[in-house]
C-alpha cells in the first residue's frame, strides 16, 4: 500500500511540478503513474481482505482501516475526476483552470490522508506484537520517519515554485 498510494502518487505529484517538457508528456506521465498507484491499491486492498478471511478476522475495525479505505476511495474518484477534467475528453480551458486548484488541494490532502493510514499502521502493528525496546521496534520507528518525511517533502516540492 505504501509503494502504491505513498510513494508512487507522491512520485507522480512531483514529476508533474519537475519534468520541463510538453504539457502533455506531464500529464500522461502524471497520470499513468497515478494510475499504477491505483492499481497498486487495488491489489493491496484485495490482499488485505483475504487475508483477514483467511485468518476470520474482522475486517474494517480500526482507525487505520477507515482511514486507508477513506483514503483508497477519494484516491479512486480524484483520479477519474482529473482523468476526464485534464485528460479526455478534456474539459473547457476556464473550467480547467478553476477546476485546478481543487485538484492540487485534494492530491495534497490525499497525500497526508495515506500518510496518516500508514503511521496508524505501523502503530497498530507494533501494539498487535506487542514491541516494548526490540530491535523491531527501531525498525517500525524509522520506517515511520522515512514515511513522514517523504510526506513532508513531496508536499514541499508541490508547494513550491515550478522549476526552482
Amino acid at each position: 500500500m505504501f509503494c502504491g498510494l505513498i510513494f508512487l502518487a507522491g512520485e507522480a505529484m512531483m514529476t508533474y511540478k519537475t519534468i520541463s517538457s510538453a504539457m502533455i508528456v506531464q500529464k500522461s506521465i502524471h497520470m499513468f503513474l497515478h494510475l499504477i498507484a491505483l492499481c497498486l491499491g487495488i491489489v493491496g486492498i484485495c490482499a488485505v481482505f483475504r487475508f483477514h478471511d483467511m485468518i476470520q478476522a474482522e475486517d474494517v475495525y480500526s482507525l487505520h482501516s477507515w482511514v486507508g479505505l477513506s483514503t483508497f476511495c477519494l484516491f479512486c474518484l480524484q483520479w477519474v475526476f482529473g482523468f476526464f477534467t485534464f485528460m479526455f475528453p478534456k474539459a473547457g480551458k476556464q473550467t480547467r483552470a478553476s477546476m485546478l486548484p481543487w485538484h492540487v488541494c485534494g492530491g495534497r490532502a490525499l497525500l497526508y490522508m495515506a500518510t496518516c493510514a500508514a503511521l496508524t499502521g505501523l502503530i497498530e502493528k507494533a501494539t498487535f506484537l506487542e514491541l516494548k525496546h526490540h530491535r523491531e521496534s527501531h525498525l517500525i520507528n524509522f520506517t515511520g520517519l522515512f514515511i513522514l518525511l517523504f510526506g513532508i517533502f513531496v508536499d514541499l516540492s508541490v508547494a513550491l515554485a515550478r522549476y526552482v
